[in-house]
Formats: structure tokens, C-alpha cells, sequence
């Protein structure tokens, strides 16, 4: 798969991409406003590493660099994003794994951390997840949604990685 990635232009790459990115956030969308599915802080820096890997696709299959430097640069941003994702993602799924009392407990709600505190405190706390994203919210195949997430950011990954590949292809 890698191979045929590596084969593609720029813009049919970042075209993938940003249809992937865009996969991931209409099931996102339909799961909060159709499913009535709150996102929980950890959630919500999933939603953020697709918008920005969505943005990185975006410009760069408007760009659509001719060299590898302009497809490395892309490559590599877009990648950057998605390691973001399965990072949180991986988080996500590992504190769903903890037994219940090794939860951590509930915190203020994001609103208000946002309002009161600095922005690096906000994030530190998002990422160290809560209680909220403990919970399990259904499964789908016997895969929770952060689970079906940190898949989606595997397979959102690899299209960079086949971007990059090419370079080196085009090297030989």
C-alpha cells in the first residue's frame, strides 16, 4: 500500500488525505449530533489533529509542489498531525483500559478551565484525560470509538508515510 502511495502526486495524496480527515469528522459529527454523544476533552484534541491534518492536506493539494521539498514538507506536517491524533487517541484508549479506580477522577469542565486558567495548563490537563473519557460509550465490532480512532489515525498516517516513500522511490 505504501508502494502505491509512493506512485501518486501531491495532490492526489493530499486529495486522500483530506477525504480521510473528512471521513473521520462526519462520523465524529454524526456520533455527537445525531447519537447525542458529548465529546470528552480527549475527543476533542482527536478533533483538532484531524482538523489539522485536514488543513495541511488542504493546502497542499492546493499547492501541489512539484519537488520534494514542497511534497517532504507536506508529508511530514501532515504525519506530525496524525502521530498528534494517535497519541491522544492512544491515551484515550489506554485510560479506558485502567479498572475503575484507577480512573482519575472528573475535573472542571472545559468551559471553565478555558475561562480561568492559561492555555498550557488547559492543554496539559486535556491530555492527561479524566474521568469523562474513561467511560466507554458502546462499541462497534467490539471496538470502542477511541479505538475505531486511533485505527482511523494509523490508516490516516500511512498516507503521509507513502507520500514521504515516494521521495525516496524518486531518489533511486
Amino acid at each position: 500500500m505504501i508502494i502505491r502511495l509512493a506512485g501518486m502526486s501531491v495532490r492526489q495524496g493530499c486529495l486522500l488525505g483530506l477525504l480521510m480527515c473528512a471521513l473521520m469528522m462526519g462520523v465524529a459529527l454524526v456520533l455527537q449530533y445525531v447519537y447525542g454523544l458529548t465529546p470528552c476533552p480527549l475527543c476533542i484534541g482527536q478533533r483538532i489533529a484531524v482538523l489539522l491534518a485536514a488543513f495541511v492536506f488542504a493546502i497542499g493539494a492546493l499547492h501541489n509542489p512539484a519537488g520534494n521539498l514542497g511534497r517532504g514538507l507536506y508529508a511530514g506536517l501532515a504525519a506530525l498531525a496524525s502521530v498528534l491524533g494517535l497519541a491522544v487517541a492512544a491515551r484515550h484508549v489506554w485510560l479506558q483500559s485502567l479498572p475503575p479506580e484507577n480512573v482519575p477522577s472528573c475535573g472542571p469542565g472545559l468551559d471553565y478551565m478555558m475561562e480561568v486558567l492559561p492555555l498550557w495548563d488547559v492543554l496539559s490537563r486535556v491530555l492527561a484525560g479524566s474521568g469523562e473519557c474513561a467511560e466507554i460509550h458502546g462499541s462497534l465490532l467490539g471496538m470502542s470509538i477511541p479505538q475505531w480512532t486511533l485505527l482511523g489515525f494509523a490508516v490516516l498516517l500511512l498516507i503521509p508515510l507513502g507520500m514521504l516513500a515516494g521521495i525516496v522511490i524518486r531518489r533511486r
